[in-house]
């Protein structure tokens, strides 16, 4: 099956979504060396736990790809009770950890950090 050439109904998003690959395509990539440590911070307002400063980027996104694991997880439990409307927005909350989660383990894919 091919996959259709994307119609842009406004060409200013077409030129945009140029201009943000050529901009990507010419400059260097970073490596997670190159991006800095966590800052100190607390997960909410009135939260017990905080961030703790210095961690590695890879170390944390390694961190996020687990605790977005975990909601996966325990989403799909949630979904095979949920009914009608219920199950179509946990079904969507599902997805869209699965796609950032995706997403976190191709950078550290591409780095070898797993």
């Amino acid at each position: 099956m091919k996959k259709p050439i994307p119609v842009y109904r406004y060409p200013e998003l077409k030129t945009a979504n140029q201009t943000l690959r050529q901009s990507l395509a010419s400059s260097p990539a970073e490596s997670f060396d190159a991006l800095p440590a966590t800052a100190a911070g607390p997960v909410s307002p009135d939260s017990l736990f905080s961030v703790r400063e210095g961690i590695s980027a890879e170390e944390a996104l390694v961190h996020v790809s687990l605790l977005l694991k975990c909601a996966e997880e325990v989403s799909d439990e949630i979904t095979e009770r949920g009914s009608g409307l219920e199950r179509g927005l946990i079904w969507s909350m599902v997805h869209s950890v699965e796609m950032a989660r995706a997403v976190v383990d191709a950078l550290l894919d591409g780095r070898g950090g797993r």
